[in-house]
């Protein structure tokens, strides 16, 4: 698997996200769990079908350049209100980055450890594969200068909190489905998800800055766009108040761009019985 994807990393942007432009639509053509599961999202989120059509090749896309990004020569990246980052790191709080499953999650965090991780290196977390095979080509990509990766283990929160009191940053996705325990159901586009609470935890245990921040996905291959933006409002103490108010940021953002997120992905679900 890691030579298949150091091969495919030497295919230029445009070839991969052309192939995974058609394998988002044989997936959504081929599959009709699937496609039911994104054409319910989009329209539980109150959203046009024709402006949440290119979402279809765009979650293709998303798969297709992981070789590239993890493997390959860097991308050009350009950027969108990078002053919010410099503004919370001169204060040395550290940075809570929210995410959904929007654009490039995986370039986001990339951009962020090639421009400030010499100085401020970022915690990402993320789920480890199943599969032993998966689980190290993970890790050996995603972990890199300025950019280590947490699991989702207790052991992982801590790594979290430790950084985050050293000032450094964490990214994680808050519109990922936790495992049971671990959040509160939570309105997301009027319907109740079980939503994360360790987003505003993490935040509030270590008074860390809270940014939005999401890759856009740019046309033509000419690379990607980093957004970010401050949370916008204080994050109240009650759990299910304060991932309300994270699922109203990542609503915000995804009508803003519902193109390019992953309407597939299963938002709604019931959470997994797992230990952290």
């Amino acid at each position: 698997m890691t030579i298949l994807f150091r091969v495919l990393s030497w295919l230029p942007l445009w070839l991969l996200h052309s192939i995974g432009w058609a394998l988002g639509w044989l997936v959504y053509a081929l599959s009709p769990t699937y496609r039911r599961r994104f054409v319910a999202n989009f329209r539980q989120a109150g959203l046009d079908g024709r402006r949440c059509r290119a979402a279809i090749g765009q979650a293709g896309q998303l798969v297709a350049e992981l070789p590239r990004l993890w493997f390959g020569r860097p991308v050009a990246v350009e950027w969108d209100g990078e002053h919010h980052i410099e503004q919370a790191l001169a204060q040395a709080r550290g940075i809570v980055f929210l995410t959904p499953h929007l654009g490039s999650f995986e370039v986001t965090a990339q951009a962020y450890a090639a421009r400030y991780g010499s100085t401020q290196p970022m915690t990402v977390l993320f789920r480890p594969s199943r599969q032993p095979s998966l689980r190290a080509l993970v890790a050996s990509a995603r972990n890199r200068p300025g950019l280590q990766a947490a699991p989702t283990t207790m052991a992982g929160v801590k790594q979290m909190i430790k950084a985050l009191r050293q000032g450094q940053s964490v990214g994680l996705l808050p519109d990922q489905v936790p495992p049971q325990g671990l959040g509160v159901w939570a309105p997301f586009f009027g319907r109740e998800a079980y939503t994360m609470t360790l987003s505003a935890r993490l935040a509030q245990q270590t008074g860390a800055a809270v940014l939005v921040a999401w890759g856009e996905r740019l046309p033509w291959a000419r690379g990607f766009r980093v957004h970010v933006r401050p949370l916008g409002v204080a994050l109240p103490p009650d759990a299910l108040a304060a991932a309300t108010v994270i699922n109203q940021a990542m609503e915000q953002v995804i009508a803003a761009c519902p193109a390019q997120y992953l309407w597939g992905y299963a938002r709604y679900k019931q959470p997994r019985v797992e230990q952290l």
